[in-house]
């Protein structure tokens, strides 16, 4: 039986993981420092921790459900005691693409990350409608990269990625590099920098006497619509004046070179911030 080794098993994190990974084909042994998420495992989950070296002895897999900013001094700290041919998951590009891990030609290394549920889906339940990170009851796409090792470890890497953020959809291969375009370049400095925008917009609003129930309803609503069109979701175009309007407003709001947030260097620096 293939083992994993998880780290950081009862935080935010690794608390998913382990909770998805219960009753796979994986015999799974559980790392967690913190008394409370040792409690949180056994109480919840009937989940018994075990020490870093019983579950290293053997391991094929290692899951780091650890932050960015302790991923490469854990790695650091157990890459003697793995041995060759395993399988370090990451599950974030940041660390990986930083150069935070061990040089060590003989480990595989896999970083997967989910993508999140949708803003457009058929959910219906109510666990999965109000289910917005995924890998609880709604269903979400994931991105894997294989960055280091055989071609042949991709699959399981892939087969892991797709437990611990299950529901899955659509599982895409991409590079490390492309991933790191992706988060933090395109999830985070650009969308979560314009939703902050867009929300300190709809704050504006309010300061100028619009009631905020009203504003976030039709901030809202207009997000459902336009997006839907801009991404293609349904067919459409926008009217006369809504064209006007974004001619002005995105010079006014954007400056002309935004797009060199995805520029190596610029995602090389951001990603330097986070970890």
């Amino acid at each position: 039986m293939t083992s994993i080794a998880l780290f950081g098993a009862g935080g935010k994190m690794g608390y998913r993981l382990a909770k998805n990974l219960k009753g796979s084909r994986f015999d799974v042994r559980h790392i967690e420092v913190s008394d409370a998420g040792k409690a949180r495992l056994s109480d919840d989950l009937g989940i018994a921790c075990v020490p870093a070296d019983q579950g290293l002895d053997g391991a094929d897999v290692v899951i780091l459900a650890v932050p960015d900013t302790a991923i490469g001094k854990v790695a650091a700290g157990i890459a003697d005691r793995l041995k060759p041919g395993t399988m370090l998951v990451i599950l974030d590009a940041a660390a990986p693409f930083a150069g935070h891990l061990p040089a060590r030609d003989d480990l595989t290394y896999f970083v997967t990350h989910p993508c999140h549920p949708p803003i457009f889906n058929d959910e219906t339940d109510p666990a999965a409608k109000r289910d917005f990170f995924g890998g609880v009851a709604a269903k979400q796409h994931i991105v894997s990269a294989l960055m280091q090792g055989p071609e042949e470890a991709y699959a399981l890497g892939e087969e892991i990625a797709k437990i611990i953020w299950a529901p899955v959809m659509r599982s895409h291969r991409v590079t490390v590099e492309q991933m790191a375009m992706l988060e933090p370049g395109l999830s985070e400095t650009v969308c979560a920098s314009l939703l902050v925008v867009m929300r300190e917009a709809m704050d504006e609003c309010v300061a100028r006497g619009v009631p905020k129930e009203a504003a976030r309803d039709f901030l809202l609503g207009h997000m459902n619509v336009l997006g839907a069109v801009i991404f293609e979701e349904t067919p459409g175009v926008f009217s006369d004046a809504c064209n006007k309007a974004i001619e002005f407003g995105k010079p006014v709001l954007m400056k002309d070179d935004w797009k060199r947030v995805f520029e190596p260097e610029e995602i090389a620096a951001s990603i330097r911030r986070i970890t």
